[in-house]
């Protein structure tokens, strides 16, 4: 164990092998995978708050991409005068073309030692009794390659959680591209945002990474991916929603005034101003 992370990992270990204590007479063997995915959540709602920062910076910088391409036609071969209204550009908006990245990058120690835990068979100074624990008589500590086989029922509990794996990450990728700016006029592609083609590619090859690291971890730290990424595609839908503008309200329908009523046939018709019974008089006098 690193001695960067083991402190953090110990008492991460002992809260949740705590909460599987507590979780076991209703879960039964189940509760150390519950226990896992509720501190998971945990842990990734407490730095929700650094995860909706950055999909905010992102969003801004999507946004400004247009903008960004015009400054780079415009001042190609002047790197100087470039940066100089880059620069400018961010201040204006309030953020920089780091707005995106900075804050996944401070999470990244919390998810690190949440990894370690799930994958390290010692901790805190002795044997790591969570991965003892088991799903459907599956050891928490035991690796896909290291069962009996394929159709064994280490085989098949394995892949069920992979391909689960697979489609959160799929559709956490989905999500995220989503985001990324949409081509331009004309079908050219939008790349002035710094770094969105480095996003796009590893969109496209994430759902293959995370599974690929899954298939070498044990079954634990397979269970924490899950929660994590399927974690992760639900802030970005609930961003998505948040930012999306009210959809626009119909006119209101013009206001009408009411029409007089029509006159009687026959009645007559009085002049404006005139004294009521004024025409009846006229008439008696002749």
């Amino acid at each position: 164990m690193s001695t960067l992370f083991g402190v953090p990992v110990d008492a991460v270990y002992h809260l949740v092998f705590a909460l599987t204590s507590v979780l076991t007479p209703v879960l039964g063997g189940l509760a150390a995978v519950a226990g896992i995915i509720v501190v998971t959540i945990a842990v990734r709602l407490l730095v929700s708050p650094l995860t909706f920062r950055a999909l905010r910076g992102q969003a801004v910088q999507a946004r400004l991409a247009p903008e960004i391409q015009r400054l780079r036609q415009r001042h190609t071969g002047q790197p100087d005068r470039l940066q100089r209204d880059l620069t400018a550009l961010y201040q204006r908006e309030g953020t920089s073309m780091f707005a995106g990245f900075a804050p996944l990058l401070v999470q990244w120690p919390v998810f690190s030692v949440l990894y370690l835990l799930f994958r390290s068979p010692t901790v805190a100074g002795g044997p790591n009794r969570l991965l003892s624990r088991d799903l459907l008589g599956v050891p928490l500590g035991s690796h896909w390659l290291s069962g009996a086989g394929i159709l064994s029922v280490h085989g098949v509990v394995f892949l069920g959680v992979l391909a689960v794996l697979a489609a959160a990450c799929w559709y956490a990728a989905r999500v995220a591209r989503r985001a990324l700016p949409q081509p331009a006029a004309g079908g050219a592609p939008v790349d002035a945002m710094p770094g969105s083609q480095a996003l796009t590619t590893v969109g496209k090859i994430a759902p293959y990474l995370t599974v690929l690291i899954a298939a070498f971890a044990p079954l634990a730290g397979v269970i924490y991916l899950v929660t994590s990424t399927g974690w992760s595609a639900a802030e970005r839908l609930v961003f998505a929603a948040r930012s999306q503008p009210p959809a626009p309200q119909p006119p209101a329908p013009k206001s009408r005034a009411p029409k007089p009523p029509a006159p009687k046939p026959g009645a007559a018709t009085q002049a404006p101003g005139q004294p009521a019974g004024a025409k009846r008089r006229r008439s008696a006098g002749r």
